[in-house]
């Protein structure tokens, strides 16, 4: 007789950050034809696995999508790509606050690194300071508006709790992996 399959392995922090994402209201996708897109129909579209760098995960991408969304506020959930232009200059400043706000709430519970963007913005990220919210006067200040709605609907409580589930999952795996591990804490 064969065996019936009744059940599938998923990556940890995948299932946590896609609850996370269908939690706030969006459902992920992944797809071959880019590597980002968020349909203001709750569909995140995000780039399929064998178009990461070994260091990216889903995890970090759908963080870093959530992170926009909260630069952009709730009148950017109803916009294709939160309302964001990124083949012009015109956002880089919002770019630069998710930024910080990414590494703000990442840095809480030490998840710099583990929940580190994805983007070709990475080195600014990497540059931020122990204080992310310390720099640019125009990219704290919408920093500092997106982490005042972190705790409210439709984000609270679900992105934090996202980040507690990821602390505990690096904890746990850290002291089974390697240095150049992602896992590997900070």
């Amino acid at each position: 007789m064969p065996r019936v399959v009744t059940r599938h392995y998923r990556d940890p922090l995948e299932t946590v950050w896609v609850e996370v994402a269908r939690r706030v209201g969006f459902e992920v996708r992944r797809s071959e034809s880019c590597f980002a897109s968020i349909d203001p129909a709750g569909i995140m579209i995000l780039g399929a696995a064998d178009t990461l760098d070994a260091d990216d995960c889903l995890a970090q991408m759908i963080f870093h999508e959530l992170c926009h969304s909260l630069v952009q506020g709730p009148e950017g959930l109803t916009l294709t790509d939160w309302g964001l232009d990124n083949e012009t200059p015109r956002d880089v400043p919002r770019e630069h606050a998710t930024l910080r706000v990414q590494a703000t709430l990442a840095g809480e519970l030490g998840l710099r690194t583990v929940l580190a963007p994805t983007t070709d913005f990475r080195a600014f990220y990497d540059a931020l300071g122990d204080d992310p919210l310390d720099g640019d006067p125009a990219e704290v200040a919408l920093a500092r508006a997106a982490l005042a709605r972190v705790d409210l609907p439709p984000w609270g409580p679900h992105v934090r709790a996202g980040l507690v589930a990821t602390s505990q999952i690096a904890n746990a795996v850290a002291p089974f992996g390697e240095a150049t591990s992602l896992l590997s804490r900070e």
